[in-house]
């Protein structure tokens, strides 16, 4: 059996940490990032206060009861069929569907559409692309002045949207299906936001507006928030499930990248493609190094290193086959001390994680370089 055979596997994400904001789904998400290699750190960034405990759903599903929307606009699957279910559990189940029977129920997407079914109701109209621009570009070419709309909330905003409708002289009845909330431990969120400024992760996703802007509020609180900008502007990758997720972020200057599908699965094979294309590979000592995260390929062998022996790798690499002093070197090691010892312990076990220790040479006296290979390091060193 060859080199190539032996060989573990590991996948596209192994070396890469990536945060965790959302509360809901987060270990379907955890569980997708974990299969591809990624190690994950969770920090439900918002709460979800139940359904059937929120007065202002009740109130508002007692209203539409006794005065009849013209149009009720279902956003979410989840919301709608949480809704349904509520109102069971207050006795108002039945009532409810009668009264959406009777009413233009138009539903976003297919997935709504699924749970409009479920309850035994049939939309009106659906649009393929799941687009709230759609549903209102339709509503406002049918005309909505004087008209009822109820509009089911789902804890993000919808820019825009209902703000149009009542140009357009409706009267809007925000039906909120589900409210968000900071989280009651605020201990992972912390934990999380410590990381991203220190670049401990390379990733965080956000799967809710509400839970990019409840840690962006948390780090401002912190007064961390200049620091977390700064590492989602170069080293920490922000990546939102869509557009809305988005706002929060952008309200900051704050670049993200979303999938063409605004799912799980496509935001985790976009991390796939994203991350490894953001790890720096160098030929050194004729080898293929590329640097990732919390871990190193050497030749596409996957070498776990500590965390010190990381932020030397980096430091070197930074210069690649130029040598960097050992009292830069001291600068860079987390819990900086004055010994320059602590470089030399380091990077010993740096080079036994690589596995080939002639990756990194020591200069007597000066330092320590990356071995860049000598085509290469013409490249560099020309200018």
């Amino acid at each position: 059996m060859d080199d190539e055979q032996q060989r573990p596997e590991h996948g596209p994400l192994a070396g890469f940490t990536v945060g965790v904001t959302a509360a809901r789904r987060a270990d379907e998400l955890g569980a997708l990032l974990q299969r591809r290699g990624a190690a994950v750190l969770h920090a439900p960034a918002i709460r979800i206060v139940p359904l059937a405990d929120d007065s202002e759903l009740l109130a508002a599903t007692k209203q539409l009861i006794d005065q009849a929307p013209d149009v009720v606009v279902a956003t979410t699957a989840i919301g709608f069929r949480g809704w349904v279910e509520a109102a069971d559990g207050w006795g108002l189940g039945d009532a409810l569907l009668e009264r959406l029977r009777a009413v233009e129920l138009l539903a976003r997407g297919p997935k709504v559409k699924g749970a409009v079914r479920a309850a035994g109701l049939t939309e009106e109209w659906s649009p393929a692309s799941e687009s709230m621009a759609e549903v209102l570009d339709r509503l406002l070419e049918q005309g909505v002045d004087g008209r009822r709309i109820a509009v089911q909330l789902h804890g993000e905003p919808l820019p825009g949207f209902v703000e149009s409708l009542k140009a357009g002289g409706a009267e809007v009845v925000g039906v909120p299906v589900y409210r968000w909330l900071p989280p009651e431990d605020l201990g992972p969120v912390d934990r999380l936001l410590d990381a991203a400024v220190s670049r401990g992760v390379d990733a965080v996703t956000f799967t809710s507006a509400p839970a990019a802007a409840s840690l962006l509020s948390r780090a401002e609180e912190r007064g961390l928030l200049p620091e977390l900008l700064a590492a989602f502007g170069h080293d920490v990758l922000p990546a939102c499930v869509g557009p809305v997720t988005a706002v929060p972020l952008q309200g900051h200057g704050v670049d993200t990248v979303q999938p063409e599908r605004f799912r799980l699965g496509p935001l985790v094979q976009l991390l796939c493609r994203e991350l490894p294309g953001r790890a720096s590979a160098l030929p050194v000592a004729g080898h293929r190094l590329e640097i990732r995260g919390h871990a190193v390929l050497v030749d596409g062998e996957l070498r776990t290193v500590p965390p010190a022996g990381m932020s030397l790798l980096r430091a070197l690499s930074r210069r690649p086959g130029w040598v960097v002093p050992r009292a830069e070197l001291l600068r860079a090691l987390p819990g900086t001390g004055r010994d320059e010892h602590a470089v030399e312990t380091a990077m010993a076990r740096l080079r036994t994680s690589l596995g080939a220790p002639k990756l990194i040479q020591t200069v007597v006296k000066r330092g320590y370089r990356l071995a860049l290979d000598p085509a290469t390091d013409a490249k560099y060193t020309d200018g």
